[in-house]
Formats: structure tokens, sequence, C-alpha cells
């Protein structure tokens, strides 16, 4: 059984390195133009130290927006554009009670990410 998923990894060269081979041997592998921009936008906004200080805080409860910015030290409207960005991304979704909005990741998928590159920093 494999340790991990590099040992599950294929590894391809065609003959000769003639395009058209690597191209069919590939092309079921490739990810489509819109899943990779849709992939990229999520990287990017895991990019900005912020962001990743605000999805930190909401994979371990939920916030609102004047909590959030107490704890970051930042002002409300400031957070509140940090917010729209992950929601726009659907990485976090809010639920409005009374005149608050409270925040929270988005789902399990958004946490695990999180939790990876928070390990792969940690012990990488």
């Amino acid at each position: 059984m494999p340790e991990s998923f590099l040992e599950e990894r294929l590894t391809m060269c065609a003959d000769e390195h003639d395009p058209a081979a690597v191209a069919r041997a590939a092309a079921d592998l490739l990810l489509d133009h819109a899943t990779a921009s849709r992939v990229a936008d999520l990287f990017k906004a895991l990019s900005d130290p912020t962001r990743v200080r605000i999805i930190g805080l909401l994979a371990h409860a939920e916030l609102c927006v004047g909590d959030l910015a107490r704890v970051l030290e930042m002002t409300q409207p400031a957070v509140s554009h940090q917010l729209r960005v992950l929601r726009h991304l659907r990485i976090v979704r809010a639920r409005k009670q009374g005149r608050h909005a409270y925040y929270t990741l988005m789902d399990d998928h958004i946490h695990d990410l999180f939790d990876q590159g928070l390990a792969h920093v940690r012990f990488g």
C-alpha cells in the first residue's frame, strides 16, 4: 500500500517527446480552463495574510464583523471588504441574526484546505 499520493502518481514521457503523444497521454489529467481559473482564484484568496487569519479564526468560531475587527485590530470596513472577497469566492458564508451577520467557513473543504496548509507550513 502506498504511503502517500506521491507514490501513486504516474510517470509519463512520450517516445521521442512527440507533442501529440504527450497531449494524448495527459489529456485525461488536465484541468479545463474554467476549473483551473476557479482553483487559481481560491489560491489567490489564500495568498493574502489577512484573509488567511480570518479563515483561521472562522475555522474555530462563528464571528460577527465587529468581533473579527477587534481581534484582528482592523477597522470594520476593512474586515467587511475581506469578507466580501471571501464570500464571493464561496470560502465563507454569513448567517443573519437581528442586526448582526455571523460568519463561518463555507464547508469542511475550506477547513481541510486551511488545516493542510497550516500543517505543511508548521511541519513541512
